[in-house]
């Protein structure tokens, strides 16, 4: 980021309570690697889900893909020792035998996840939102950016909405993989997430379905409604909810949110409103039109 450019457009007084939004409109790696490190408890990437690539599949021998599952599932292949430590090449080399398409994917997120590793506070937590065409590609390259110990969860969100095709099962989550930084000595507000209701309310206590339950890490959330307020006609909009329920746990008053692929502004929008300070990236001219709409206070630079 320029530090020496102005803001392209001026931010409206934040209201009493609502945290401080900054927009940059640049590329996420470009714009990532000029902050400062350890600047972030919370970092949340919602990257392109590369649904672009060929589905024809390559030829792959049953051997090498027998021989490169069974590395990964004894440990032999180096995925374990964290971002000083990994060595990205073996873990290309394995999952190639998988996948002859795998750079494609591989060399655009990688360095976007070591960014943010660096970017994270001691005590942070990133959640890497994805759908099922490149989750278990990414859960593999996190553990050697952050080391297999700082896995968290993997968080299902599954909804019921579009198209129901009848030659399979239907599509209906996305997954989000949750690392942190320093195991044990991360932020989790659990007291702080708000709670849903018991699936089954007559099992439990008047006391216990008043209160309501923490959320398991299957979350069932609708999509954005095709009519609301949080509607802005941006395509890969998430819901506020979904990102609400990160926020709480996993960031304080005060703190620092970073999204690289920002998006329709979600991330911000939510941040600000929970009192927590938001710097959004994304390099859609679109993205920043619609952000700049939806939070009137946030401020707008180039990269």
């Amino acid at each position: 980021m320029n530090d020496s450019s102005e803001p392209v457009v001026e931010a409206d007084a934040a209201p009493a309570g609502i945290g401080a939004v900054e927009i940059v409109h640049g590329e996420a790696l470009d714009v990532a690697r000029t902050l400062p490190g350890g600047s972030f408890t919370l970092v949340y990437l919602d990257p392109p889900f590369n649904t672009g690539r060929t589905q024809e599949r390559h030829a792959v021998s049953t051997r090498r893909a027998d021989r490169a599952a069974d590395a990964i599932q004894d440990g032999s292949v180096e995925v374990n020792h964290g971002f000083h430590g990994h060595r990205y090449e073996r873990v290309r080399e394995l999952l190639h035998a998988y996948d002859d398409r795998f750079d494609d994917y591989g060399d655009f997120l990688m360095p976007r996840l070591e960014e943010a590793w660096r970017l994270l506070a001691d005590d942070g937590t990133l959640y890497l939102h994805l759908d099922y065409r490149e989750a278990h590609y990414a859960k593999v390259m996190l553990d050697a950016v952050f080391g297999r110990d700082c896995f968290l969860n993997e968080l299902i969100w599954a909804y019921d909405y579009g198209a129901k095709p009848r030659t399979r099962w239907p599509t209906k989550h996305d997954t989000i993989l949750v690392y942190v930084k320093t195991p044990g000595g991360h932020v989790f507000n659990v007291d702080d997430v708000e709670r849903e209701p018991y699936m089954a309310p007559s099992l439990v206590s008047a006391e216990k379905r008043e209160r309501g339950k923490l959320p398991t890490d299957v979350w069932w959330h609708t999509i954005v409604p095709t009519s609301g307020r949080e509607k802005t006609g941006y395509p890969t909009q998430k819901p506020e909810g979904i990102l609400r329920r990160m926020i709480q746990a996993s960031s304080r008053p005060g703190d620092r949110v970073l999204d690289l692929f920002a998006g329709s502004g979600t991330t911000g929008a939510v941040a600000a409103a929970l009192g927590r300070d938001a710097l959004l990236v994304d390099v859609n001219p679109e993205a920043i039109r619609i952000m700049r709409q939806r939070i009137p206070h946030a401020t707008v630079h180039e990269a």
